[in-house]
């Protein structure tokens, strides 16, 4: 049931949308880490899609990519950024000031920082990394461009810049309120309620530290949230675990056969403290590391099976699998259709 319910609710079977922005929006925040393969983490669960069709939502910057809830990267909606924010910025800013004390940064440095992002990315002139680790070189700030990245880190926890436009196929940044039109402003308690809805309705079932590992908030932040939604929420007790289930899920119907294949550091495996209900445990090692390092895995029927490995050769774009249990059986169909949706996904067709 747990595993039935999951792969609805995560849009990996019976899709329901066709737009990027509105899976997105449906997720709450997807987890953003390895650029390329974290698109296709949006593509999975789109009824048809191309890489195109992400990469336009993208470049339209109705999807944003930054720093959001625990300080790694998230895809959110555009019109969602400064409410999240309004919830982490504190925490993630406060684990950029920790860096900062330790290497003996002082906060006239951030104010001046901000000011030269300020100037700039003024009228949307978006910037590479490198680029701005160039222009912070030649303020003065920094010795090394590469360093550039944890003032602008900082800088998307404060709520001044966000992703931008590709340049050449590179990632860049802009300002916020040059990127994104005015959004209307939630009180605490409305953005609490709202995360803990776009989380229980896209991940159920889940459990409270599941929301409290995947949302960042405080314990006493995650209670709350449950509790403003309670009426929306159906508690269970599935073996050892109790977990919520979003109304939306009360009725369900079991799954035909699903097979995907997973990018790393999907949500389907990240976005729970505990994954025993769809990985057994002593395979853990081949679906993620101790250093959290995700890989490309196999969803078969709710369970991660196996990896997979695309491989390129002259003759073109190939998928490679290896199962974690010698026994397992998947019908080839399935793995065909699976590797056909990934390559035609690919292909912009």
């Amino acid at each position: 049931m747990i595993t039935n319910i999951r792969v609805l609710s995560q849009q990996l079977s019976a899709s329901q949308f066709d737009q990027p922005k509105d899976l997105v929006k449906w997720m709450g925040a997807m987890q953003a880490q390895e650029y390329t393969m974290a698109k296709w983490a949006i593509g999975a669960r789109l009824k048809s899609s191309s890489l195109q069709q992400v990469e336009e939502a993208l470049e339209r910057g109705e999807i944003i990519r930054t720093h959001v809830m625990r300080p790694t990267w998230h895809f959110v909606p555009a019109e969602d950024l400064r409410w999240m924010l309004q919830l982490s910025g504190e925490r993630v800013k406060k684990a950029y000031d920790s860096y900062a004390k330790r290497f003996g940064i002082p906060e006239s440095t951030h104010t001046k920082c901000g000011k030269i992002f300020e100037k700039i990315l003024r009228d949307n002139n978006h910037l590479t990394k490198l680029e701005i680790g160039e222009e912070l070189i030649r303020a003065g700030v920094l010795d090394d461009p590469n360093t550039a990245h944890y003032f602008i880190n900082r800088a998307e926890a404060t709520g001044q810049v966000c992703s931008g436009r590709e340049k050449n196929k590179k990632f860049t940044y802009a300002l916020i309120d040059e990127r994104i039109a005015p959004t209307k402003e939630l009180h605490k308690e409305e953005a609490l309620a709202e995360l803990a809805r776009r989380y229980f309705r896209s991940h159920s079932p889940a459990s409270l530290q599941d929301f409290l590992w995947w949302s960042g908030l405080t314990i006493t932040e995650t209670r709350k949230a449950i509790n403003l939604i309670s009426d929306e929420l159906n508690k269970d007790r599935f073996a050892s675990q109790e977990l919520f289930i979003h109304q939306s899920w009360v009725e369900y119907k079991p799954c035909d056969d699903v097979l995907h294949f997973l990018p790393p550091f999907d949500e389907y495996l990240i976005s729970y403290k505990d994954r025993s209900a769809v990985l057994d445990p002593k395979h853990y090692p081949k679906a993620f590391n101790n250093f959290g390092t995700f890989y490309p895995v196999i969803l078969h029927n709710g369970k991660i099976i196996g990896n997979w490995e695309r491989v390129t050769k002259k003759g073109g774009v190939s998928i490679e699998t290896t199962f974690f249990e010698k026994k397992t059986k998947v019908e080839k169909e399935l793995l065909k259709e699976a590797e056909k949706k990934y390559l035609s996904y690919l292909s912009n067709k």
